[in-house]
């Protein structure tokens, strides 16, 4: 039997960068993916890096990622561009909220750039004028094609000697034996180590099904599809549009969010589907367009279903299309990403024991958290 410092469950960004941080500390480090390969949260999302997205006080670990990543891709290439990322106002209620937040962030020293209707014009020929009442645009933030960075990132950590990656593992039964912590895979193999962080959901239900059952996760539906590559449109960066404004948790620290929140409709088809409208293009030329959200506790025995639902892909389009003008609208594919959040708190954490550690519902956060989260988390354990 094995025996290592630090075992970890769950192999998409949360379970990676917690192995990557303590791999920079020198420790042993195993990690375990259920699939041969990550296929949940983590690969199936935008790829974008927005810290300007996240409220004050996760701003700074968000941050904190943006060096983690840059300072990643300057030692091995996984995939990052740096092109920053706009917020495009659609009226002068979601202007306003953008000239509030660039005061708050001025404040937080964060960089951003209020952009008149022609200067985000002359950054994006393809923006409807129609469209555009000006933007913020954060120069720092990145973007990366999470289907290609999890495994470049893995691929550099395995030149670690001091790395195992148990790829197609299921930890099955997970406890506490003497100073240890004792975890058994499907297959009845056994590994040990001193401390236990489990990144991931599934096997968090799995383990414990009971404590899963009394805590407040919640799971998220997430509905998304990509358009087949354009020849002729250049759309770089991070791309969120006016319902980004109104729905992300920075613009709801901005003096006026209250009263603008009030005044919306209550029985609009966004809101209904938790709609916001994103634009990411990859290096081949095709845009990820999105995103929905649905929402299911896992306290009342709820689940996510698993339809991709033909309206809310046709409002992705219609909506798209007052936005920009594209080559065209084509759709290569459509699919559903899944995530869990906790209902109270930024992220559900709980320790078993003073060994095993449960962390997991980061929400929609994980892409752009997850690095400078874990490396805060291994600091507050071994430091």
């Amino acid at each position: 039997m094995k025996h290592y410092d630090l075992l970890i469950i769950g192999g998409g960004v949360l379970g990676v960068f917690h192995a990557y941080h303590a791999l920079n500390r020198g420790l042993k480090t195993a990690l375990f993916e259920r699939n041969p390969q990550p296929e949940g949260a983590t690969v199936r999302n935008f790829g974008q890096v927005v810290p300007s997205g996240m409220n004050v006080k996760w701003q700074e670990t968000g941050r904190k990622s943006l060096d983690i990543y840059k300072a990643l891709q300057a030692k091995h290439d996984i995939g990052v561009r740096s092109f920053g990322s706009i917020y495009i106002a659609s009226d002068e209620e979601e202007l306003t909220l953008a000239e509030e937040l660039h005061a708050i962030n001025k404040a937080q020293d964060y960089p951003s750039e209020l952009l008149t209707p022609a200067a985000c014009m002359a950054k994006y020929p393809n923006l409807r004028s129609d469209y555009c009442k000006g933007g913020l645009f954060f120069p720092e933030e990145i973007s990366v094609n999470p289907r290609v960075m999890i495994h470049r990132v893995l691929a550099h950590l395995l030149a670690d000697p001091n790395f195992d990656y148990f790829p197609g593992t299921l930890i099955r039964a997970l406890e506490e034996v003497g100073p240890a912590c004792l975890a058994t895979d499907n297959s009845g193999r056994q590994y040990r180590g001193e401390q236990t962080f489990v990144c991931s959901g599934v096997e968090f239900e799995w383990l414990y099904p009971e404590l899963f059952r009394e805590s407040d996760l919640e799971t998220v539906k997430l509905q998304m599809l990509n358009l087949k590559p354009q020849r002729a449109v250049q759309l770089p960066g991070n791309i969120l549009t006016g319902l980004s404004i109104r729905r992300y948790e920075s613009f709801s620290e901005c003096p006026s969010w209250s009263a603008i929140k009030a005044r919306e409709a209550t029985d609009s088809f966004w809101k209904q589907w938790g709609i916001h409208i994103l634009f990411k293009q990859e290096a081949d030329g095709s845009i990820i367009l999105g995103d929905s959200h649905e929402y299911a506790s896992v306290g009342e025995g709820a689940r996510s279903d698993f339809y991709v639902r033909e309206e809310i892909s046709r409002y992705f389009i219609e909506a798209g299309q007052a936005i920009f003008q594209l080559e065209h609208w084509n759709i290569d594919q459509q699919w559903l990403g899944y995530y869990s959040q906790s209902k109270t708190k930024d992220i559900f954490r709980h320790t078993l024991g003073g060994k095993i550690h449960l962390v997991t519902g980061i929400g929609g956060k994980g892409m752009t958290a997850s690095p400078g989260y874990a490396a805060d988390n291994l600091s507050e354990l071994f430091d």
